[in-house]
């Protein structure tokens, strides 16, 4: 798999520990060279779209904005955007050349949540994102943002300048915002299971008893459902086959169904993914009072 597709699924931006198992080193130099990845940092490594997305913002004298501004920062998002997202002061017109190639918002900044004269500062980022994007692009913005440091405290008070509906949009989305998603796979898969009634998640829930450990991505402890983010790391091996195997079957022998979604499936296949939750969820349901206590 070429660097600039694993970055793409690890949301557009990626540290080194997170392609080493799938990239390897000449692949990354490569690519780095014909200008299709750049380095955001030490380690730290994004697609090129986000250099021309600076040019693009400045060249419109706008401030980059919502998922541009969240790849900026080093946050991962579920889809890199293919038009670079600018604000605008309200008011203010763009000739008909310059409506091209962006995605325009209007909004009056103040001066704080601008950074370096053309990006909007971290905490502005993930407003923007929570009122203007699908609730499950903005999960993914908001907890890759907590994950790189961001608390959604800050957000949270930002956030109390505006109007009162603004402000629960916003709040939606901080309500489910968990640092234990590792990525916007996981997000997505989230906001998913938010959808279904009666499934309640958290993550990375360990399962262990005798012998046994399993760090799970997603489960509802009360139904004894498991649900994992299948990404593009490699079970390729002998060893690793065993190891899938022996984690799937100690979790099915201590009472956990386990569902297993790819990241084509949550991305693209939604339907199918909530159609899966919620006929599980309506088996498991009626058993769960007589689910044993043990692990």
């Amino acid at each position: 798999m070429d660097v600039a597709t694993v970055l793409a699924q690890c949301g557009g931006t990626a540290r080194w520990s997170q392609l080493r198992p799938v990239v390897r080193r000449r692949q990354l130099r490569c690519a780095l060279a014909d200008g299709s990845v750049i380095r955001l940092g030490r380690g730290r490594y994004g697609l090129s779209s986000l250099l021309a997305a600076r040019v693009t913002a400045e060249g419109l004298s706008a401030t980059a904005s919502h998922l541009t501004a969240a790849l900026h920062w080093g946050w991962a998002v579920k889809h890199e955007p293919d038009l670079a997202h600018v604000t605008l002061p309200r008011g203010r017109k763009l000739r008909a050349p310059a409506r091209t190639g962006v995605v325009r918002h209007w909004r009056d900044l103040a001066a704080e949540e601008i950074v370096d004269g053309w990006v909007t500062s971290p905490a502005r980022t993930v407003i923007d994102c929570c009122l203007d994007l699908p609730f499950d692009e903005a999960l993914a913005v908001a907890d890759s943002s907590w994950r790189a440091g961001l608390s959604p405290l800050t957000v949270r008070d930002l956030a109390l300048r505006l109007t009162q509906r603004l402000r629960r949009k916003v709040a939606r989305v901080l309500q489910h915002v968990d640092r234990g998603a590792a990525n916007p796979f996981e997000s997505v898969l989230r906001a998913l299971c938010l959808q279904v009634e009666g499934l309640g998640v958290v993550t990375q829930h360990v399962v262990k008893g005798r012998g046994f450990f399993a760090r799970v991505d997603l489960a509802d402890p009360a139904l004894r459902i498991v649900i994992e983010a299948e990404g593009f790391e490699n079970h390729g091996t002998r060893d690793a086959l065993k190891r899938d195997c022996r984690r799937y079957t100690g979790l099915g022998a201590r009472g956990w169904v386990v569902l297993r979604f790819t990241w084509d499936e949550v991305m693209f296949e939604p339907d199918y993914v909530l159609d899966a939750l919620r006929e599980t969820v309506a088996v498991r349901r009626p058993t769960a009072t007589n689910l044993s206590t043990a692990s």
